[in-house]
């Protein structure tokens, strides 16, 4: 991973108690529904002119997993691209729908801090820890990280002003970027840093992009399958699983782990059938 991992972007453990569904408010015990304070703290953001650039239609997007049986899991989305899950194993699709909700709701607010906000001294301190956090991971993927590093500190220096929950889309295009190596191809290809940001900054993270991810890890599989080895797809579905269900449960943004599992189950379907078993 080139980019700091979530848990540096979210808000600090300390501060979850600060959300639950009974709170103490003027000496009063008072329930909150944070489905609904998430809804309209958004919506007022909005209406002031705070929300995210490029959104449209819902603010905030739930997303069930399908399940027989408990525990339920959910997902939700907010303006700008951030994700958060359920970070409890939940008996019931409702409590998993507030459980996603609550830990939203407390970053979206710790993100209204001056502190989230991206300055020079915050690229600073961003591009270390992307740097430090991908020393440990470069040598067993055979990556080298200076490019995505510096895309990384050029995306943040063109949108200097923003929060990171409003960075966040685009963070995550460009992680998937040089996860699934295209930022290595376009540089191959001598396309310039700024003609890569800018192509990007301004596509969301659609279907059509996730399919063209896909079909690259289908024909992956199919290359390694066709040599004598295959497993590529397994191997990474793996790992992403992992990551996602580690950052879910330790109340992470997570919207990169699950864009790459997302985008392998699609390459798995789109793969021959003796490419999937």
């Amino acid at each position: 991973m080139v980019y700091p991992e979530a848990s540096r972007w979210g808000a600090p453990d300390a501060a979850l108690a600060l959300y639950d569904d009974v709170y103490r408010a003027d000496g009063v015990l008072s329930t909150v529904n944070v489905v609904e304070a998430l809804q309209e703290f958004w919506q007022v953001k909005a209406a002031r002119g705070g929300g995210a650039a490029g959104g449209g239609g819902a603010l905030v997007i739930y997303e069930s997993v399908p399940a027989a049986h408990p525990p339920y899991v959910c997902y939700v989305t907010l303006p700008g691209g951030a994700c958060f899950g359920s970070f409890q194993n939940c008996p019931t699709k409702a409590e998993a729908r507030r459980s996603a909700a609550k830990i939203a709701l407390m970053n979206s607010v710790f993100n209204e801090h001056e502190s989230r906000r991206i300055s020079d001294h915050f690229i600073e301190k961003a591009v270390g820890e992307a740097r430090a956090s991908f020393a440990g991971d470069a040598a067993a993927h055979h990556q080298d990280p200076s490019a995505g590093i510096a895309a990384f500190r050029f995306m943040l220096e063109a949108n200097k002003g923003r929060t990171m929950l409003e960075f966040q889309e685009l963070m995550t295009v460009f992680q998937l970027l040089h996860w699934n190596g295209s930022l290595r191809a376009m540089r191959e290809r001598q396309c310039s840093r700024q003609e890569v940001v800018a192509h990007y900054s301004a596509r969301n993270l659609d279907d059509a992009m996730r399919e063209q991810m896909a079909r690259e890890w289908a024909a992956r599989e199919r290359e390694a399958s066709s040599s004598g080895g295959g497993g590529v797809l397994r191997g990474e579905l793996s790992r992403a699983e992992r990551e996602l269900r580690a950052a879910r449960l330790a109340a992470r943004e997570l919207r990169f782990p699950k864009e790459k599992r997302d985008i392998l189950q699609l390459a798995a379907r789109l793969a021959p059938p003796q490419q999937q078993q």
